[in-house]
């Protein structure tokens, strides 16, 4: 068999509100496509790198402009493709516009520090690029994630090679095209492909930031320290919403309501799980009252807040967990069932009556259906909250903020919101979990110099001599 004989694999991704709707249908990156851009990116790099951070900045401010030029387009295709809601998909368009413009002025932040020495010595700490950065992002944020990653590996000096979700490719080739027309040639490329194209690009990098699931971004991390490359893993929550005694029922239903079943609950800061401390039947009803009054339906209907699912699989995974709920005894408040239209639609579901060690209530299912847990007291609503592989995003509703104040640190999440939703991050802040939800420095704002970097310390002493 001569390589003209082997089949070529595409990489395909369909409206999931539509199905029928072939979005994109490209060949995969093989390794040896994988090499190729590799071995252009390294030379487009150190040409980038040697490049005055003004020039950086520029490229990327320019990049913005395209973006937000683009926005109408880029808003259409990702409710196509992903199915968002388009309130929500303009949104993280004009957060990608903003992450850009962001990292433009983070080139002409200090590269560095000077430290105390004797003798006339200069002692410098600077950051260097490691050189190619790889970046392999989900579907479900298809233009955030992705700049919020490779906005700051180039900002720093490196070159990237972006490997999309399957589910995301048109818009990540898209997106690719109006930021990569800014840039020396080669020094992004969008490598659309599955988890044979993602470990050839582990395979080929200096470094390597990845969002995605537990699992995979396990097996990642693992074999990026077998090759001595820094790691970065983003991999989800099981997020809880602790509502205390004191705490409004009505707003914090609403708020939570959105934050369980906005895009269909398919974003890994949602909230899973909420914790209820007093009058646990009293905000349960409040909470199904608010989740039954958000609107179901097309993605591209300004009113919607709940869209499709992004598969079929992801879809009985939903009813598959009410189910699960019911056989143990528990119930089902609301929801739990396919809605019968075209596209892969679920009711959100709001479940109770369960243990807090039930799966529901401890893998994450990403999709629109939330577990509520009464506690007794403060205490075990904490230990119920903390009783999860997983660390990423909490909440906390109470009227009283000393309590709130005592709480915050005795919650195992990266992100911890006070009244306000378990979803939604702020581009200049930290972002990154504990345990199980994240692997290596955190994502974002300044900290994501950290990971897309490395420190070179450097002696500088007198030449000596009259």
């Amino acid at each position: 068999m001569t390589a003209s004989d082997v089949p070529i694999e595409l990489v395909e991704s369909r409206s999931p509100q539509h199905p029928l709707d072939v979005v994109a249908s490209v060949p995969a990156a093989d390794a040896a496509a994988v090499q190729r851009a590799l071995e252009t990116a390294r030379a487009a790099q150190r040409e980038w790198a040697a490049a005055t951070p003004l020039e950086r900045a520029a490229a990327l401010s320019g990049a913005a402009g395209a973006v937000e030029a683009a926005a109408a387009e880029l808003v259409a295709l990702g409710v196509r493709e992903v199915g968002k809601p388009v309130g929500e998909m303009a949104g993280e368009v004009a957060r990608g516009v903003a992450i850009l413009r962001y990292y433009a002025g983070g080139c002409l932040d200090p590269d560095g520090e000077t430290l105390p020495a004797a003798g006339g010595v200069l002692l410098l700490a600077r950051r260097r690029p490691h050189g190619v950065a790889g970046c392999i992002t989900p579907w479900n944020f298809p233009v955030a994630i992705p700049l919020w990653k490779l906005a700051p590996a180039l900002a720093y000096g490196n070159a990237v090679l972006l490997k999309p979700a399957p589910a995301a490719t048109a818009t990540a080739m898209r997106l690719g095209e109006l930021v990569g027309a800014h840039l020396p040639a080669g020094l992004l490329a969008v490598l659309p492909g599955g988890a044979a194209t993602g470990q050839a690009v582990l395979g080929a990098v200096d470094a390597l930031s990845f969002t995605g699931s537990a699992a995979v971004g396990a097996a990642l991390a693992i074999d990026a320290v077998r090759r001595g490359i820094p790691v970065q893993a983003e991999m989800g929550g099981q997020n809880p919403s602790v509502v205390l005694e004191d705490a409004d029922h009505e707003t914090a239903a609403s708020i939570i309501a959105g934050a369980a079943m906005g895009y269909a609950g398919q974003k890994c800061t949602a909230t899973s799980r909420v914790v209820v401390t007093g009058d646990a039947a009293g905000f349960v009803d409040a909470l199904v009252a608010a989740v039954e009054r958000l609107p179901v339906g097309d993605p591209g209907a300004a009113a919607t807040v709940v869209g499709p699912v992004i598969t079929e699989t992801a879809r009985r995974a939903v009813v598959a967990g009410a189910d699960a709920v019911t056989a143990a005894g528990g119930r089902v408040l609301t929801g739990g069932r396919s809605l019968a239209r075209d596209g892969f639609f679920v009711a959100p579901t709001v479940v109770g009556g369960i243990d807090p060690s039930h799966r529901v209530a401890q893998e994450e299912i990403f999709g629109p259906i939330v577990a509520v847990l009464p506690a007794r007291d403060l205490e075990e609503a904490i230990a119920f909250a903390n009783g999860v592989r997983y660390g990423l995003a909490a909440a906390l509703f109470t009227r009283d903020l000393d309590r709130a104040l005592g709480v915050l640190p005795r919650l195992e999440a990266g992100l911890v919101r006070v009244n306000a939703p378990t979803s939604g991050v702020d581009l200049y802040a930290p972002f990154g979990g504990v345990k199980d939800s994240s692997i290596g420095p955190r994502e974002q704002g300044k900290a994501a110099r950290e990971f897309f970097t490395w420190t070179q310390t450097a002696t500088i002493a007198p030449a000596g001599g009259s």
